[in-house]
This record gives structure tokens, sequence and C-alpha cells, in this order.
């Protein structure tokens, strides 16, 4: 019986110890969760297989591309990822007791049966077509076998210049082109690329420009926080003649040179350059001394009639340049230090009007100087606010500017009620131009029309950041206050 006892006791024993190390083995799991994307775009990937070495659960990736593991034994494992069409992805994770881990799989396409995309065929414009709208869009179209994200390039070039420009990584089978030339054979392929195989090319396709239109006005419109110039026709179409990369503005038409001078912005410093009537052909014409003044969005520049010299202002000083850049020559220096801010040059080549301030805009006075440099006319002076946009008739008989007649004066030289102004030479007198101008907005930037009968001028809210329009009035007739382009300020019309 005893013997019996002691065998019941070892049994006992041995079934708590099994029991025991039962218990133990409970508690050496882990989980492994993750995540499988695409290597190229990083989108999650659904109906993965996922499974390790030394054999674990096989589990597929839900919409979202993750997946859970559990009750993985304790180890070094390799897990793998495979889906058809994609290269199977290892990575080697260690599972923890009651740990979880986490592994991101990045699943790249197998190209081991991939093919390349179809030659592209370039559908708009059509081959030697001629006659085309700037800005103008390629078009064109391409297919993939495998469905593969295309990426293509284009190449522009033209038979005017050696310049070349090369698109690269476009996604879209679109190209908006904006800096065409007008008149101008081009000549454009397309290449796409699936990432795998060898990019295609296809064939090469040409297209001709518009000529140039026949546009009198010039107008400044912002683009991109940048001032653009802009010609436009009589019917109100505009064409874009400066990037809109650059700051640009006060455009000025030479009819006889063919050109349009204008100011733009160098670096830190702002130079006046020239350009055909069609935007080609830019040239900077200042260098060593550049176009400054108290404030450069009131700041402007004349041609001489043969178009041949510019003048224009350096803070106190005025000087004359050839518009091809030489013979720089200082020619005027105010003699109480003002700044000069704009100038007009007659048409007869024999005056100079100057209108000149303190460094804040204000103290400001228009007076004619010869080419001596010797004060010949004072048109006004010891005014309170703001002057500017001085302007000859054609005869030099005739002046016209702007004045605020507030007399108002502040640190963001901000006008409050600017008009219109038309100095007689044969009378001495200044004139208020009656423009039926709306209460609470400035006229500015005025200028006479060609045949002399009308006025061309900028109108805009008091309050300084409201759209600016550009009109026109006929002097002396009441009511002819007409919008030609709204958005736009600065404008010439030769």
């Amino acid at each position: 019986m005893k013997y019996l006892y002691k065998i019941a006791s070892v049994l006992f024993l041995l079934f708590l110890t099994a029991c025991s190390e039962e218990k133990i083995d409970e508690s050496q799991f882990g989980t492994v969760s993750g995540r499988v994307v695409s290597a190229d775009t990083f989108t999650p990937m659904e109906n993965v297989k996922v499974f390790s070495s030394p054999t674990s659960s096989i589990v597929f990736t839900g919409a979202d591309g993750k997946f859970t593991i559990p009750n993985v034994k304790v180890g070094e494992y390799s897990f793998q990822a495979q889906k058809d069409g994609y290269i199977a992805k290892f990575e080697a994770v260690t599972v923890g007791a009651n740990k979880a881990a986490e592994i991101v799989f990045e699943l790249k396409k197998s190209t081991a049966n991939n093919k390349p995309p179809t030659v592209p065929v370039l559908a708009a414009p059509t081959d030697n077509s001629t006659g085309q709208v700037i800005p103008l869009d390629l078009t064109w179209t391409v297919t993939d076998p495998d469905a593969d994200e295309l990426t293509f390039k284009i190449t522009v070039r033209n038979n005017k210049n050696s310049d070349v420009k090369v698109y690269d990584a476009v996604k879209e089978k679109k190209l908006t082109l904006t800096d065409l030339l007008y008149g101008v054979k081009y000549y454009w392929q397309v290449e796409v690329t699936d990432g795998v195989n060898t990019p295609v090319l296809s064939a090469l396709s040409s297209f001709t420009t518009m000529a140039f239109p026949t546009a009198r006005y010039l107008l400044v419109k912002k683009v991109n926080d940048n001032n653009v110039i802009y010609a436009a026709d009589d019917t109100g179409k505009q064409y874009q003649l400066t990037s809109s990369d650059k700051n640009s503005w006060r455009p000025r038409r030479n009819n006889q040179a063919n050109k349009i001078a204008y100011i733009a912005t160098n670096g830190s410093q702002n130079d006046i350059y020239t350009m055909n009537l069609d935007g080609t052909g830019a040239k900077k014409v200042t260098s060593s001394v550049p176009i400054a003044g108290f404030n450069s969005n009131y700041i402007g520049f004349s041609w001489n009639t043969s178009g041949s010299e510019l003048i224009y202002p350096n803070f106190d000083k005025l000087y004359k340049i050839s518009s091809d850049g030489s013979g720089l020559t200082k020619i005027y220096q105010t003699p109480t230090g003002k700044f000069i801010s704009e100038c007009d040059w007659s048409a007869d080549g024999k005056k100079i009007a100057l209108k000149v301030n303190d460094s804040d805009g204000y103290g400001a006075e228009i007076y004619v100087i010869n080419l001596s440099g010797v004060l010949t006319t004072s048109i006004t002076s010891g005014e309170d606010g703001a002057l500017g946009s001085v302007n000859f008739s054609v005869t030099g008989q005739k002046l016209v500017y702007t004045k605020d007649v507030s007399g108002f004066e502040n640190s963001t030289y901000r006008q409050l009620d600017t008009r219109i102004f038309e100095y007689s030479f044969l009378t001495s007198t200044s004139t208020q131009i009656v423009t039926e101008k709306t209460s609470g907005t400035n006229d500015l930037d005025v200028r006479y029309s060609p045949n002399e009968s009308e006025l061309i001028f900028t109108n805009t809210s008091n309050d300084g950041i409201s759209a600016k329009n550009i009109l026109k009035t006929s002097i002396g007739i009441a009511n002819s206050r007409q919008l030609l382009f709204s958005g736009s300020s600065m404008s010439d019309w030769e």
C-alpha cells in the first residue's frame, strides 16, 4: 500500500510539471503585422499573400494593404510578400514573446514579360499646319499593354534660332506652350517611357504660328505676382509679350524704331530694355546706371521721336542713352536734390518735362527744361499730395498730367482723389479735364491718344488694393468715359 502511495505521488508531480510546461509554452508567442505598398507610388496593395519561413499562418492584405498574423511562435523568421506581376519581397523578423513585430513591404512590378508602350501619335496641331494661335496646346495619343504609368518628354525646336526646349516628366498627353514666337515654324517630338523598357520616340511633326497682329495698345497685367506686358488690338484681344516669370512694366512703343522700351527687374536693380513689337529680341539698354527713384511703380522714361535715344532718371539725375546702350550722358541734376520720378521728351526734341519729388514722393513739382538743363516753364509747385503722368501733346503746346486734389499725404503714397489736368503752354494755365470720375477712385497714368482727341488712363479704387482698369475718354465730350481693358494698368497707345 505504501508503495502504491509513492507511485501516485510521483505521477501527480509529473502531471503538475506537465501542466506548468504547457503554461510556459503558451506565453512563447507574438504577433506579426504590417503593410504592403507599391514601391513606385507607395499606395496600399490589396490581396497580397504574406507568409513566413519557418511556416506560419498564410494571410492576405486588405484594401488598406495591411495584414496581421497572430500566435507566431517566438524566433527568427523570414517573411515573404507575393503577388502576381510583382517581384516577391523578403523581410527578416524577430518575434518576441507577447510582442508585436512590424513589417513594411514595398513591392516592385515584375518586368520579365513587360511590353513597351506604343509609338506616340502626334494629334494636334496637325503636321505642317499654319496660322497657329499662341498659346498653343500640343496633344498626342499612346497606349501601354501593361497599363504602366507613362512619362513623356517633349522636345521643341524652331527654324528661326538655335533654341531647343525640352519639357521633362510630363504626365498628361498634353502640353501647353505659352512662349512661342509669332510667324515661326516649329518642330516637335514626343518620347514616352514606362519606366521599364527603352523609351519610344514619335515621328517628327511641325506647325507654324500666326503672324503677329496689328496691336497698337500696350498694357500691364499681374501674373503670378509679376507685372507682365501685353499688346492688344482694337477688338480687345491681348497678346503676351514678356515672360510671366519676370517683372516687366511701363511699356513705351516707338513706331519709327518699331521697338518697345520697358522696365524690368534685373537682380537687385531695375533696367530699361527694348524688344520687338512681338516681344522677341529683348535687349538690356542700361547697365552701370540703372533707372531708379523713390518708388519703382511710379517711375518713367521717354523715347526721342526717332527711337535712337532714351532719357531716364536715376534719383536726382537725368540721363540720356542710345537705344543700343551706348553714349550714356548725364544731362540734368535737380538743384534741390529732389528725385526725378517721371520725364517726357517733346516730339521736336527741344523740351523735357520732369516730375520731381522728395524721397517720400511728395513736395512734388512739374516743370520743363531745355536740353541745356535750363528751366523754361514751371507748371506746378508748392502743392500737397501726389502728382504724375507727364505727357506732351505732339505739337508740344500742351502737357497732360494727374494730381491728387485732396492733398493727402501718407507713408504708403496712397492717393485719394487723383484727377486729370492739362496745361497749355500758350495760355500758361492748367485746366481740369472732366472725365466723370467715380467718387472714391483715382485716374492715373494718363496719356494722349494718337490723334490727341482722346485720353487713355488707369482708373482704380483709392483703397490701393482693388483691381485696375484701363479706360479712355474724349477730351471735352461729356459722358464719353469707356472701359477698354479690365485688370490692367500702365497703358500706352501709339
